[in-house]
């Protein structure tokens, strides 16, 4: 709490100033009351360092708010109202004190997982259990993980089965079975059952790890949004410094027998109450808020900016592959010749039967997606690279490849999509396409963007153009809206042609090849349920969990922010006015003015405080009341 001394400070010289003043007899050195003098001392020296952040505010371009503050804070010592001065200094201190505690509260649930970060591991040498640092560990090293315990880095079981709780890492709330063979990510809750686990990562590579390397990462960079209270710095100052001259104007006119401290009083009473601190207190607490909202909703912010740019965000820029779509192959259509002797079952249980054993993703895309009974023993595999696979099935001569390898004979057959041909006996049998898997929240997640006043959707893909606007129709962007056969360098060209009135740009991508587009888009959104790449550390904010639909729960929550923010300034600035106006008058004294400020000061953090509560308008979810 860089506030909290300032504040501490300045409450220990009240109490010493209260002691000299009410138990002591207001001891003097020169006519001067020590109290007074104390306080006089502390207040010179927040004026200068507000002065010096003031200088610096307007050196780098920007209009600050910080002016009222020291002009209420001379004005009280000048007339010499040092007790209401002190009350103002309280004022000051105590509200970034308080905004620094708001920020820090909001601020826990961003960091829960560095809370929850093992350190501890529970290696076996020779049979015996070592305790080792987390990051101590290499890959190979054999780890025990025992019940209730949390996996310390990535690995692989080697001994034993047990339920895994992995909710923190992909949201899912059911635990994972695991048995031997499996891969565990760190920060993976171990259930009932102990396994011992081979290292496959380091520490720093490892899921967990990379989860909280991005937490770390997530500073709150000042945004623009931020420093909104400057875009009302010169309005509001103009205003204040009016009302404040003219109350001092109308004194010396209403009761000129009165002396010049009368009149400037009535000038100090006025600028006491028109310290700028709830300004100055709104936006960043209810950014941090709005950043913690994010945080539960398993989507990491890295800087209050993203959410300013997310909340006025005109068009969304999205990948195909893994993003859009599942990153997994089904099958789409089980072609055969003119007058098969076989159905097109027998015809996808034989490719399936052959490639049962191939790593290739084609090849598990087909397993599958085949009924696991229609799954036959295969005898003398072989496999060409880069060309298929061969094997007996019931006595026949299976082939499931490249046509050039399947049978070399056959006319070229143009197909616009994935696919395998089969030949059986070395005879032409048909042939098996695949698509993209959708992701089964796809279109609702395109709909529920348009109702949150997306105005354009693209599709940026390397793929053909043909499977693009496929899955394009699909999840509802418009054909026209579909860039297709795109390279890297191409996808960041399309983000920078996007008009001037459909700014700013957000792009979502999964994979180390939509890094430079997540870079270039004005916001970078990573899919990064798989943990850190490339593509989440290019990122302004990156999605925990393997949902798409969470591209509208950021949307919603960045507006809800914003608007929470706008409502809250506006509020503190009529309330500010409004006690100015009474001020005004002359019937708030500066020390009661103080306290007054300090109740606006907290009314602001609550209001702020706002953003974190659930977005239900629909303008800002995208879901349509029913």
């Amino acid at each position: 709490m860089r506030h909290q001394w300032k504040f501490f400070t300045i409450l220990g010289i009240g109490a010493v100033a209260a002691i000299l003043d009410f138990l002591c007899g207001a001891p003097k050195i020169g006519g001067w009351p020590i109290s007074g003098i104390l306080i006089d001392i502390f207040g010179i020296f927040m004026a200068i360092t507000m002065l010096r952040e003031m200088i610096h505010t307007l050196e780098s371009g920007r209009w600050g708010v910080d002016i009222l503050a020291i002009i209420a804070v001379v004005s009280t010592m000048i007339v010499g109202d040092y007790w209401a001065a002190w009350m103002i200094l309280i004022m000051l201190t105590g509200g970034d004190s308080l905004e620094d505690y708001a920020t820090s509260q909001a601020d826990k649930e961003l960091r829960s997982l560095l809370q929850n970060s093992p350190r501890i591991a529970d290696k076996l040498v020779n049979g015996k259990i070592e305790e080792v640092k987390v990051e101590d560990l290499k890959i190979g090293d054999i780890v025990l993980i025992k019940p209730g315990s949390q996996v310390p880095v990535d690995g692989e079981i080697i001994k034993g089965n047990s339920s895994f709780d992995q909710s923190s890492l992909t949201g899912e709330s059911v635990p994972v079975d695991k048995k031997i063979g499996d891969d565990l990510m760190s920060g993976s809750i171990n259930g009932d059952a102990a396994v011992e686990m081979k290292v496959t990562k380091a520490a720093k590579d490892s899921e967990y790890q990379s989860i909280i390397a991005l937490v770390k990462s997530s500073e709150a960079k000042p945004a623009k949004f931020v420093k909104m209270a400057d875009r009302y710095a010169v309005p509001f100052t103009i205003v204040s410094l009016i009302i404040g001259i003219a109350a001092m104007i109308t004194s010396a006119v209403t009761n000129p027998a009165l002396g010049w401290q009368a009149h400037f009083l009535r000038f100090a009473q006025v600028m006491v109450v028109a310290s700028p601190c709830p300004l100055l207190i709104a936006a960043p607490v209810a950014m941090v808020s709005g950043m913690s909202s994010m945080s539960r909703s398993h989507i990491i912010v890295k800087s209050g900016t993203t959410l300013e740019k997310l909340s006025r965000t005109l068009t969304f820029a999205f990948d195909k592959t893994g993003t859009l779509t599942e990153n997994q192959l089904v099958i789409d259509q089980v072609v055969l010749p003119e007058n098969s002797s076989i159905s097109k079952e027998e015809l996808q249980s034989l490719a399936a039967s052959v490639e049962q054993q191939s790593s290739h993703v084609i090849a598990t895309s087909l397993v599958k997606s085949t009924d696991k009974n229609l799954i036959k023993p295969v005898t003398n595999l072989k496999e060409a690279t880069a060309k298929g696979v061969s094997g007996e099935v019931d006595g026949k001569l299976v082939k499931v490849g490249k046509l050039s390898y399947v049978d070399p004979d056959q006319e070229k057959i143009t197909i616009n999509s994935t696919a395998v041909f089969v030949s059986i006996d070395n005879k032409f049998a048909g042939y098996i396409t695949f698509q993209d898997q959708m992701r089964e929240n796809t279109p609702e997640t395109i709909s529920r963007l348009r109702r949150q006043g997306i105005k354009q959707i693209m599709m940026l893909t390397g793929d053909r153009r043909a499977v693009a606007d496929k899955v394009a129709k699909e999840a509802g962007i418009k054909e026209s809206e579909v860039h297709a056969d795109l390279l890297p360098a191409q996808k960041i060209q399309a983000i920078r042609d996007v008009k001037p009135d459909l700014r700013p740009v957000a792009m979502v991508g999964d994979g180390v090849n939509d890094a430079p587009s997540l870079m270039a888009a004005d916001v970078g959104i990573a899919m990064g349920a798989k943990g850190a790449t490339a593509a989440s550390e290019s990122a302004d904010a990156v999605i925990m969990v393997n949902d798409i639909s969470k591209v509208n729960d950021a949307v919603a929550i960045s507006k809800h922010t914003m608007k929470v923010a706008h409502v809250d300034i506006i509020t503190a600035i009529c309330i500010v006015i409004l006690i100015e106006l009474i001020a005004f008058t002359g019937i708030i004294p500066a020390f009661w003015g103080a306290i007054l400020q300090e109740v606006v000061d907290l009314i602001t953090i609550l209001l702020a405080l706002l953003a974190k509560t659930k977005p239900t308008n629909p303008k800002q979810t995208g879901i349509e009341k029913q």
